[in-house]
């Protein structure tokens, strides 16, 4: 797992309680501390019942606690004072997962072990993530408890549906630890450059039909895309991604919209303007379209070399329209472009970017190997009007979003 910079140096404090399901914290410890976080582990007496403290030590690097009078670790803090220096050290404190018992002691503000005091003594953003029996969960009394943990601001990151360990199935399994990161990152993201603001992300190579099998596309991934839409999110913004792709995994807690062709991008696009602070038009959209879509399967014929002939029409050039409804409306306040160019690259780029009236433009060559299409890294130039180009060495496409999402953040405040 590559460093998220979110998390590079974060102070996160890990409660674990028991329930069969920490050894889903195990990975999510492990997870967190590859990412660049600083995690330290909190059990409860329960949670030592499944893994020990030497478990968590191991992928964290660092000490674990779980009694509230026995220093174990002359490494970590005195445990008399544990408590004071974990809650108001961290800048999280994530309890995962969470049982009946320690939800209904956080709800209650009873304080007799480690994790609960902590948790009292804690000033960070608080997240539970509950982990029982379905019917421990539908419980009215556990109900109560997580609402009105709700009413104190605590975020609750539901339980997903599933086949428990007593052999029943229902709502109450720990979700797996990608969705517990996503739910980390938009906690620790909220108060970032970009909060408060609406951004549109568009991702994919469009597929204009030929007919009701074959399409016309391009090789685009999405993942660049992917990456923008997660890094506007750790920046602490409301995310639409419009998206063509349909195997990458979902950035959480961004708006999906699933399109197919040039058209029902540009539809899409227009449908989520309004208000919109920055538009990231990250989309290989096709430039031509078949003229006509036959609405049967086009047959070879046997015994024949003929083949059919294709007549192309151009698409809508979104980023046009973008303008001129920009021109008469204002939204959206900033518009990235993306140009994927063979040759000449600065000299595309800067048309482009002068044509299409772009506060900025992140240009690469495709005929680069080790970037842009289909692979994980990028080099990249970003263009800005009156400004010399600044280009971005080889880097992760993680690293191109976040950079370009800093511009972004910088030029609206």
């Amino acid at each position: 797992m590559e460093p998220i910079t979110l998390l590079e140096n974060k102070h996160i404090v890990l409660g674990v309680t028991g329930s069969i399901a920490v050894y889903k914290a195990v990975d999510l410890a492990s997870k967190l501390t590859q990412a660049g976080a600083l995690v330290d582990v909190v059990m409860t007496q329960a949670a030592r019942e499944f893994v020990t403290p030497l478990t968590f030590q191991s992928v964290t690097g660092r000490p674990v606690y779980s009694d509230l009078w026995h220093r174990e670790n002359e490494a970590g803090l005195g445990t008399h004072i544990a408590h004071v220096g974990l809650g108001e050290g961290a800048d999280l404190l994530v309890i995962a997962p969470a049982t009946a018992h320690t939800l209904a002691k956080l709800a209650h503000g009873l304080a007799d072990d480690l994790l609960s005091v902590t948790a009292l003594a804690s000033r960070s953003p608080t997240l539970v993530a509950p982990a029982m029996d379905g019917g421990m969960y539908q419980n009215a009394a556990t109900q109560a408890n997580l609402e009105t943990l709700r009413s104190r601001g605590v975020i609750v990151i539901e339980p997903e549906e599933g086949r428990f360990a007593s052999g029943l199935a229902g709502k109450g399994r720990l979700p797996e630890t990608a969705i517990l990161l996503g739910h980390i990152r938009l906690a620790l993201g909220k108060s970032g450059a970009m909060a408060g603001r609406r951004v549109v992300v568009t991702a994919g190579g469009t597929r204009e039909p030929i007919d009701p099998v074959r399409f016309i596309s391009n090789r685009s991934s999405g993942k660049q895309g992917y990456a923008l839409a997660q890094a506007a999110l750790d920046a602490g913004a409301e995310v639409t991604l419009i998206t063509t792709v349909r195997d990458l995994p979902l950035p959480l807690g961004a708006r999906t919209v699933p399109v197919g062709s040039a058209a029902e991008m540009l539809q899409a696009v227009l449908d989520h303007l309004e208000g919109a602070d920055a538009l990231m038009m990250a989309a290989a959209v096709a430039d031509f379209r078949p003229k006509t879509t036959a609405r049967q399967k086009i047959k070879k014929k046997d015994n024949s070399d003929e083949a059919p002939t294709l007549t192309l029409t151009r698409t809508p050039d979104i980023l046009m329209t973008v303008k001129e409804h920009r021109a008469q409306a204002g939204w959206p306040r900033v518009v990235v472009g993306f140009a994927a160019e063979s040759e000449h690259l600065l000299a595309h780029a800067q048309a482009t970017l002068a044509r299409k009236g772009l506060d900025f433009l992140v240009a690469n060559d495709i005929t680069a190997a080790d970037a842009g299409f289909e692979v994980d890294t990028n080099r990249v130039v970003i263009l800005t009007a009156g400004d010399a180009p600044v280009p971005l060495e080889l880097s992760s496409k993680t690293r191109v979003a976040e950079v370009v999402v800093e511009r972004v953040a910088a030029h609206l405040s």
